[in-house]
């Protein structure tokens, strides 16, 4: 494989607003652009002024000492950077606050974007580092590791082959045994080839899921040596201590089913306004968990009772069992922000668009448990084209913006643009619906009854003329077709499954390349209060 050294200047940096992105959901477009619709449904605008004011409302937090304790229990086997220990140590001061990521332990870091929110995130500290120098801003990664779905975070897609764990363990991802992965890294090894960048990205993931037990170790290793440059503290959220300060929402919620009522009132708030429901709650939001279990909690029959095992619990018995094992309780997508938000001095989460949507439905909850509702940031977006492709795309006469349009929608404007034939009927369109309304005019004088008949003729010739210009425009394509192939070629590689490339493909194949100027081209260029999706261009 071959190994060129990639600097900044190497590079062309486009920037895309999200109306230009029609691979963004409406309601992602909706949030980013501010739409009033929206509105109710969050605390604070989007931007730097608005974190002056939650800065205020989170002066209260009380678990600073709890908090860095965990912090250091959890960093205690780890060898990680001077920024990182100072952040951690900064925790102890009222005037240290945290914005916040959050993801799953993906196999390989999982699709591009992980990276792309963790840089979204330190980038973020830094701006608020820099407008308000009083205070201290410490970005964090927040693992997902109770997560059950294993089919979700289990593979990596690298130059179009996926690489899966293959791995029959039960309950919590984060706590699999990394030992059966090694299959995974042979597979690895022989995809990513022998140059310096390769070997040195091997490496990182060898001792990541070699030398680490299990699956929460490993990702907490691998996060800590590609960012503690830049301080980024990494928290694994199912630790008894961390758990204990979450005790009395725990209680309150599976105890009195709070969240039900109040998250399903903003659903239907938000489906009065034309967007649905992102996740719906349930009547208890938490798992109970055990070695090998993660299982939702009900009640029935007046006894709390763990799905698909012989864990059962009277009202006594389940409050004792919280008090005594906080880490036995794992919160649903319902209940996480509320956790994050309580354990931390938060002041945003920064998140892609299905994240956004299903913090949107919490505010009334977050009220509730009167716990403040954090700043939501839109993570960035970038997409990478090599010189190859960016060489195509400047052959073809097409911008930055327009790769972005629907496939067809793409190939008619590339024929009609560079076609010496008029493909366009509208103008004969026009004279047909004059020549037309002329007759019914006409007829109308003679007998009414005529009218329907007349503009039945009249819409089956403008068929008529529809179906010609798509056989014009069909005969111009095959003139075209060495150049709708390569458009086609182009989307492909591009927007693979017509999705974005961040959700794709893995980190690795821009590593491979670019070495650390991947992760410094990224740094360089995210800035999320820009509300722009990014487009690396290589030339």
């Amino acid at each position: 494989m071959c190994d060129l050294k990639k600097s900044f200047y190497d590079m062309q940096i486009t920037k895309l607003t999200y109306d230009q992105v029609p691979q963004f959901s409406a309601r992602d477009r909706a949030y980013v652009q501010d739409a009033e619709a929206l509105r109710p449904f969050y605390e604070y605008p989007v931007s730097i002024e608005s974190f002056k004011k939650i800065i205020e409302h989170k002066k209260t937090y009380k678990n600073r000492k709890s908090l860095v304790n965990i912090l250091k229990k959890q960093y205690q086997h780890i060898n990680t950077g001077d920024k990182v220990t100072a952040n951690i140590e900064a925790l102890n001061s009222e005037n240290t606050f945290t914005v916040i990521t959050g993801h799953q332990p993906s196999l390989a870091t999982g699709p591009l974007y992980f990276i792309y929110k963790i840089i979204s995130t330190i980038n973020l500290a830094e701006q608020l580092a820099s407008h308000y120098p009083d205070y201290n801003f410490i970005p964090l990664y927040w693992m997902g590791s109770e997560d059950h779905d294993f089919a979700e975070i289990n593979h990596f897609n690298l130059f179009g082959k996926t690489l899966t764990w293959e791995n029959d363990e039960q309950g919590s991802v984060g706590k699999m045994s990394t030992r059966n992965i090694v299959p995974v890294l042979d597979e690895l090894k022989t995809l990513v080839g022998d140059s310096e960048n390769a070997q040195k990205i091997f490496d990182l993931m060898h001792r990541a899921y070699a030398k680490n037990e299990t699956l929460d170790e490993a990702t907490f290793y691998l996060a800590n040596e590609l960012f503690k440059q830049y301080g980024l503290v990494v928290f694994i959220t199912s630790s008894r201590e961390a758990k204990q300060l979450f005790v009395d929402y725990i209680l309150k919620e599976i105890l009195g089913k709070t969240s039900y009522p109040i998250v399903n009132q903003t659903i239907s708030n938000l489906e009065k306004v034309g967007f649905k429901a992102q996740a719906s709650p349930r009547k208890i939001n938490f798992f109970y968990m055990r070695e090998g279990i993660r299982e939702r909690i009900v009640h029935q029959d007046n006894t709390y009772k763990v799905l698909n095992t012989d864990y059962t619990f009277s009202e006594k018995e389940i409050t004792q069992e919280v008090r005594q094992y906080p880490e036995r309780f794992s919160p649903n997508v319902i209940m996480r922000p509320l956790y994050q938000e309580v354990l931390f001095p938060n002041l945003a989460y920064i998140g892609g668009g299905g994240e956004i949507a299903y913090w949107l439905e919490r505010k009334a909850q977050f009220e509730h448990f009167e716990v403040p509702f954090p700043i939501l940031v839109r993570r960035a977006s970038v997409m990478w084209l090599d010189a190859g492709q960016s060489k195509k795309l400047n052959q073809l006469g097409l911008n930055v913006a327009e790769i972005f349009e629907e496939e067809n929608t793409l190939i008619k404007h590339f024929v009609q643009k560079n076609t010496t034939q008029k493909l366009d009927l509208s103008e004969a369109k026009k004279q047909l619906k004059e020549l037309y309304d002329n007759v019914l005019l006409q007829a109308k004088n003679i007998d009414n009854s005529l009218e329907k008949s007349i503009l039945g003729e009249q819409t089956k010739a403008l068929k008529s003329l529809d179906q010609v210009e798509q056989k014009l425009l069909r005969a111009e394509k095959r003139q075209h077709e060495t150049a709708t192939k390569r458009i086609t070629g182009l989307k492909e590689k591009l927007f693979p499954n017509r999705g974005l490339q961040e959700r794709k493909d893995n980190f690795m194949a821009f590593y491979l390349k670019y070495g650390d100027d991947f992760i410094g081209t990224l740094k360089e260029h995210i800035n999320v209060l820009d509300k722009q999706m990014i487009v690396v261009s290589e030339f």
